[in-house]
């Protein structure tokens, strides 16, 4: 009898309540329960948290272009050879066709029910994985760590949503099966703060695991939402710059859990069927971060800061 089960039964629950399970520290299961049901296992002292699962959501514009080379933004942070290192992507999943990507479709999963494929439906996660590793080529562009291996974990569906769970199994799997110095990127985000979620991220990265998150596109303070919020050794929340330097208007700030600023405007790299499009936002942001801790793990190097930051105290940037 596994855990759940278990407890589930110790608690008069039916056993067909759990629609899922995820291992590692902190593990769990996922189940569908009434309000009793939930207070009965709130209640229970082996129960650390009962969290509602809730719904979550990407934001940005996107414009089809062709393909150039090395742009602005890879210009701003620098960039290397990524081949041989591993990024672990949270997002839409990835085109895993896409020729200017180096995908890792033996370790990519999708954590959506229905859904077996972790190939990109939508192109946000496809966006991501080109700013950190696109291949160093004859086509498109250059990403951060290039050739990077990508390893796509799809928790966001064709319209970008998806739930809580399913990133806390994303970040469970990651806890299984990744290295320490790999680097796992979440250009994602609640509209508040999830309690599960933040202690996740952070037991993630108390293995030894780096972590660059998006720090949020709504102009607020980036501790009021998750996993912006997480705070701690090995985890990088990042907000947005423009090609001058300029502190993005849309970027969320706050220099008790933002630790660096990187490029999110206008920023083109690779989207699905084998395109590329422009992007903006603080997802756009945080991969790039994510290519400088492939190539540099936590050793990262500043050049300038972000000007205008709105808590009065400017973002490094962070640079190879």
């Amino acid at each position: 009898m596994n855990t759940s089960e278990d407890v589930m039964e110790r608690n008069d629950i039916s056993s067909t309540a759990v629609l899922g399970t995820f291992a590692g520290e902190p593990g769990g299961f996922v189940a569908k329960l009434s309000d009793l049901d939930a207070a009965k296992l709130n209640a229970d002292p082996s129960i650390k948290t009962v969290e509602p699962d809730r719904i979550i959501s990407l934001g940005g514009c996107f414009t089809i272009a062709e393909p150039r080379l090395i742009t602005w933004n890879i210009n701003r942070v620098g960039y290397g050879d990524g081949r041989g290192k591993t990024a672990w992507i949270i997002d839409t999943g990835i085109d895993m066709a896409h020729p200017d990507l180096n995908a890792d479709g033996t370790r990519s999963r999708s954590f959506i029910a229905g859904i077996t494929s972790a190939n990109d439906d939508n192109g946000h996660g496809t966006h991501v994985a080109g700013i950190i590793g696109a291949k160093n080529n004859s086509i498109g562009v250059l990403g951060v760590a290039s050739g990077a291996n990508l390893v796509a974990l799809k928790v966001l569906d064709s319209t970008g949503t998806g739930s809580l769970s399913a990133i806390i199994q994303a970040l469970a799997y990651v806890n299984t099966n990744a290295s320490a110095g790999d680097v796992v990127n979440m250009s994602l985000g609640l509209e508040d703060v999830s309690p599960t979620l933040t202690e996740q991220v952070l037991n993630t990265a108390n293995r030894g695991i780096l972590i660059a998150i998006a720090a949020g596109n709504s102009h607020q303070e980036a501790n009021k939402t998750s996993p912006a919020n997480a705070n701690g050794a090995n985890v990088y929340t990042v907000s947005a710059i423009d090609s001058l330097d300029r502190f993005a208007s849309f970027s969320n700030y706050g220099n008790d859990v933002v630790d660096y600023a990187q490029p999110g405007v206008n920023i083109l790299s690779t989207y699905t069927h084998g395109r590329y499009a422009y992007m903006s936002g603080t997802s756009m942001a945080a991969p790039h971060l994510a290519g400088l801790l492939l190539l540099r793990g936590r050793n990262l190097n500043v050049s300038g800061t972000a000007k205008n930051d709105p808590d009065g105290v400017a973002d490094p940037i962070a640079h190879y």
